[in-house]
C-alpha cells in the first residue's frame, strides 16, 4: 500500500504475549527517528514489568516513553510537533483511545499501536477490536506454542501452574511467571467452579 508521506495513518501490531509486538513497535520507532521524524511514545502506567518510563521488549531493548493512566492524559501530554505517535500495550487503555487515535490520524499523524488482541479467555481485549477495524495496516504476529511448537495466537494465563478460570480478573500484568504462548488447540480456560484436577 502506498501513501503520501504526510498523511495520517493507523498501524496496529497485534498478537499474543511473546510474539514480538513491542520489539516490532521499537523497530518502527527507530526507523521513524532515522527518517528524522518527531516521535512521541506512550505506554500505560499499569505496565511496570521492565521499566516505568520506557517501552521494553522481552529481549531487553527499550526506548523512553511517557507513562499514562488513560487516553485523556495522552491528549494532554501530546507534543504538538509530533509526526509519529507510538503507543504500547494499548489494550490497557480506556475506550477513549479509539476516537483519539482516529483524530490523530485525521490530523495527519502516523499512529503506531501495539497490543494484545485477545485476553487470556481468547476474547477481544479492551478497545483492540475497534482499533483493528479502523486501522489502515494490521500486522498479527504469532509466538511459538510452548506445548506443541505450533504458531501461537493465544495468551495462556497460569495460576499456580494451572489454567486460570474464566471469571478471573481480565487485567493481571505479568510476564513468563504468569503467562505462556499457546495455539488454539493447547489453550485452556477453566470454567467457573471447575477444579484444577478436571482440566
Amino acid at each position: 500500500m502506498t501513501r503520501r508521506f504526510n498523511s495520517g495513518y493507523i498501524e496496529v501490531i497485534a498478537g499474543p504475549m511473546f510474539s514480538g509486538k513491542s520489539e516490532e513497535l521499537l523497530r518502527r520507532i527507530r526507523r521513524a527517528r532515522i527518517a528524522h521524524q518527531r516521535v512521541q511514545v506512550f505506554k500505560p502506567a499499569i505496565d511496570i514489568r521492565y521499566a516505568g518510563n520506557a517501552v521494553a521488549s522481552h529481549d531487553g531493548r527499550q526506548t523512553e516513553s511517557v507513562a499514562v493512566h488513560n487516553s485523556a492524559e495522552i491528549r494532554q501530554l501530546l507534543d504538538p510537533a509530533a509526526e509519529v505517535v507510538a503507543i504500547d500495550e494499548v489494550q490497557f487503555l480506556d475506550e477513549g483511545i479509539v476516537p483519539l487515535v482516529r483524530e490523530l490520524a485525521d490530523r495527519g499523524i502516523r499512529v503506531v499501536i501495539a497490543g494484545l488482541d485477545m485476553d487470556f479467555r481468547a476474547e477481544p481485549f479492551g478497545a483492540m477490536d475497534q482499533l483493528l477495524a479502523i486501522a489502515e495496516s494490521v500486522d498479527k504476529l504469532t509466538a511459538v506454542c510452548v506445548k506443541c511448537s505450533a504458531p501461537a495466537t493465544r495468551t495462556q494465563r497460569l495460576v499456580n501452574g494451572q489454567p486460570a478460570r474464566y471469571d478471573d480478573p481480565v487485567v493481571l500484568v505479568g510476564a513468563a511467571e504468569s503467562y505462556e504462548a499457546r495455539c488454539r488447540i493447547c489453550h485452556q480456560v477453566r470454567r467457573s467452579g471447575e477444579s484444577r484436577a478436571e482440566v
